[in-house]
């Protein structure tokens, strides 16, 4: 019984024994846990705002190549597309990343001046483009940043396009964009009669048909229909493209160096722990303590760090995604809230770092003899 009042006495005397280096190591942690949520939470923002484009087009399915070396199709899919039954709208469309100035790039849409993806953009000023004509609207964000208007000129990879119209999209993907005739891109981009995706709106579902079933029935008469080729549903869609896999493998990949970082710093203060309790951990061996005690109690306080750092890390993380929010350049495309499970995630990924950095350290404090640590200078 008084082994058990006292354990978390003990874990609380030790992380106080060393303040500094306990601060040092909150703060390894903290940065580590910061660094997850803030960009992870950017990238996810990332892929919300091209959910946007879709739901506010009405988009239900993106139809696209079904292998990996070859991602274009035929634009001529677009008829066949529209002669199966589910379907009530197709357009093809190209979505490009190109440069407008020597410092100034920015996502490029190829659609129809007919497409339906462009009844969901509100002008602002000026007209549509046409078909066939050297001519882009830009998003109303762009346009500002490059002080453009109706009737001026762009030059878009050396070719000169007049700025027809500034509109305002539901998505800051839109909103800081340029949108051109379909032909114009698939000729800039030397992708004569290719493009990238076909967008698809299904017809209503019929009555007492769950809409997810509906979709997933769409897509396989789509699939049937068109071999090679794959159906996906818009918000599949929008969490898959290259964009959102780019920003995501950053996110992942810095956070997750930050992490390992911040695991070896709880993993030193563990050790250390350890060697200088050397006499104590005997002590307490020889008042009976079992082997399993001693186990749980280091770990329990790389635990306590793990978590503490990971408090202060959402805190980090959510002051950082704030000041993003705040910047005119990213304010757009991000979002100073933090969603629940962001947050799960990342305080049982602090609490699993502490568990791992503590791995080492508890095993080697289970391992000493009471006689051999009672003798230890």
């Amino acid at each position: 019984m008084a082994s058990s009042l006292s354990f978390t006495g003990f874990v609380w005397k030790n992380l106080r024994r060393r303040r500094l280096r306990t601060l040092l190591t909150l703060g390894g942690i903290s940065m580590a846990v910061g660094a997850f949520v803030g960009l992870v939470g950017f990238s996810r923002s990332f892929e919300h705002q091209w959910m946007q484009i879709y739901s506010s087009s009405r988009t239900d399915i993106a139809v696209i190549r079904g292998t990996f070396l070859n991602t274009s199709l035929d634009e001529s899919v677009t008829d066949k597309l529209k002669a199966i039954p589910v379907v009530a709208q197709a357009a093809p469309a190209i979505i490009n990343e190109m440069d407008l100035t020597s410092d100034e790039n920015a996502l490029v849409y190829g659609w129809l001046a007919s497409g339906y993806q462009l009844d969901s953009l509100q002008i602002l000023s000026g007209k549509l483009f046409r078909d066939g004509q050297q001519e882009v609207m830009l998003g109303d964000v762009l346009a500002q940043g490059l002080k453009k208007k109706p009737g001026d000129t762009l030059e878009i990879e050396g070719t000169p396009f007049t700025v027809t119209g500034v509109y305002h999209g539901a998505s800051a993907l839109e909103a800081d964009a340029v949108a051109m005739p379909l032909d114009q891109l698939q000729r800039l981009s030397s992708v004569e009669g290719k493009v990238s995706t076909i967008d698809v709106r299904l017809r209503p579902a019929p009555q007492g048909e769950a809409w997810d079933h509906y979709v997933k029935r769409a897509q396989a008469e789509i699939e049937a229909a068109l071999p090679g080729l794959r159906a996906i549903p818009a918000a599949e869609r929008a969490s898959d493209n290259q964009f959102v896999r780019l920003a995501q493998a950053s996110a992942w990949g810095t956070s997750m160096l930050a992490l390992v970082i911040g695991i070896l710093g709880i993993a030193n203060t563990m050790v250390m722990s350890v060697f200088e309790r050397t006499q104590e951990i005997g002590t307490l061996r020889s008042m009976g303590w079992k082997r399993r005690q001693v186990l749980q109690l280091i770990e329990f306080e790389a635990a306590i760090l793990g978590l503490g750092g990971g408090v202060f890390g959402l805190l980090l993380g959510w002051g950082s995604l704030r000041v993003l929010a705040s910047l005119p350049q990213t304010a757009t495309f991000v979002s100073a809230s933090i969603e629940w499970p962001l947050l799960v995630q990342a305080m049982v990924i602090a609490l699993v770092a502490g568990l791992i950095a503590g791995a080492v350290p508890a095993w080697r404090a289970g391992k000493l003899s009471p006689v051999d640590a009672l003798r230890h200078d």
